[in-house]
């Protein structure tokens, strides 16, 4: 790295501290939004309905700034829906859904077959069109199901509804997803608690906790699939939230710098409709980057060379063409996101980054930190 890095590393540590990113504001907003998820339960109680709600992100994980205008992400679960992942998990009087999976069912994807509530038995015929029945006369749900219920309440309210991915919301600045929460960790997630006892991070006392996180089922299918409507993407919000609160303030600061050359540099590179290189790519790439780095280089003064080492590890998603998710196995999050000519793009533009020693970090915009 360049001998100047040092210093410049001091100085945008410091100009980070000025726009937000520093210890107290982190802190702070962590501690809001997890009161608010108290608050909203107990609220919800009150009205008679059993759910529970999580706060994950930007804004509850103090990982933005107000130059990012990071969205709200809210996500809800139904407490009186039983997800099974094997017939062990029935429960008597729940609304019981197992999770199952085909042959060609894709990665971080599950069907939901509904069972009987009175007895362990799946329930074989509905005229209900929240579901769908197949051939061996399976029901399954249908994860639009969420899409019908939230246009009925929102038009109550008299409110618009807008629809991106899994999130169903009023508002551009919300990113309101109901889900279906999952106590017990399939395969697909348990082996990554093994591969981890090999890097550098996670410590062995998070991964602890992270068992017992348990994980969600969002209503979304893969893109072009057999049984799309059906499908519904796992996802383990709660392990990767418990990861962000174990991280001190320079990788922190390093994912704020990554989430502001996405946002103004990235976005300029990539040409075709549909296509993105989002936040969850920036911190996939710091998760690796942080398993694979001696904790020894994540200080102060070579916050510069951190932030390189996080965009070598794009490079290297980019150039063999697959991101890999950080937990789930045999997940590509390239798939559906970023063609192969706006990987090869973004490929060049972020090595010219790099080769120009990052002086890229002179022109951000975002909270005038350039400038700063």
């Amino acid at each position: 790295m360049p001998a100047f890095f040092r210093h410049l590393s001091e100085v945008l540590y410091q100009v980070l501290e000025c726009v937000g990113v520093n210890p107290w504001v982190v802190e702070r907003r962590r501690h809001t939004f997890l009161h608010r998820e108290a608050a909203l339960d107990v609220h919800r109680h009150q009205a008679g309905h059993d759910m529970t709600t999580f706060h994950f992100g930007s804004q509850s994980e103090g990982t933005t700034t107000p130059g990012l205008q990071s969205d709200t992400d809210k996500l809800s679960t139904h407490n009186n829906v039983n997800i099974m992942y094997s017939w062990a998990d029935w429960q008597q009087g729940k609304y019981n859904l197992l999770m199952v999976r085909e042959v060609d069912t894709p990665p971080q994807h599950y069907l939901l077959q509904w069972i009987r509530s009175d007895v362990p038995q799946p329930v074989t015929h509905t005229d209900d069109l929240d579901f769908v029945t197949d051939s061996q006369s399976r029901v399954f749900l249908r994860n639009i199901i969420f899409v019908r219920v939230m246009a009925e309440v929102y038009g109550h309210l008299h409110l618009p509804h807008m629809r991106h991915g899994p999130s169903n919301s009023w508002s551009e600045d919300w990113d309101n997803v109901m889900a279906f929460h999952c106590k017990t960790l399939p395969a697909d997630i348990m082996s990554w608690f093994s591969k981890m006892q090999h890097g550098f991070w996670p410590s062995r006392e998070t991964l602890q906790a992270a068992r017992k996180c348990g994980c969600f089922l969002v209503p979304a299918g893969c893109p072009g699939s057999r049984n799309e409507e059906i499908e519904w993407r796992i996802t383990p919000n709660l392990i990767e939230r418990l990861l962000m609160f174990s991280l001190n303030m320079v990788p922190i600061k390093c994912l704020v710098v990554l989430k502001i050359l996405k946002k103004q540099e990235f976005v300029k590179y990539i040409n075709c409709e549909n296509c993105k290189f989002t936040t969850f790519h920036c911190k996939t790439a710091l998760f690796f980057t942080l398993n694979r780095t001696c904790p020894t280089v994540w200080t102060k003064c070579r916050l510069i060379e951190c932030i390189v080492r996080c965009l070598q590890t794009i490079l290297e998603f980019l150039n063999q063409g697959e991101c890999p998710h950080f937990i789930v196995e045999g997940v590509d999050l390239f798939y559906g996101k970023l063609c192969r000519e706006c990987q090869l793009s973004l490929e060049r533009a972020i090595r010219g980054m790099i080769q120009d020693d990052m002086h890229v970090l002179f022109h951000l915009q975002s909270d005038d930190l350039g400038q700063r």
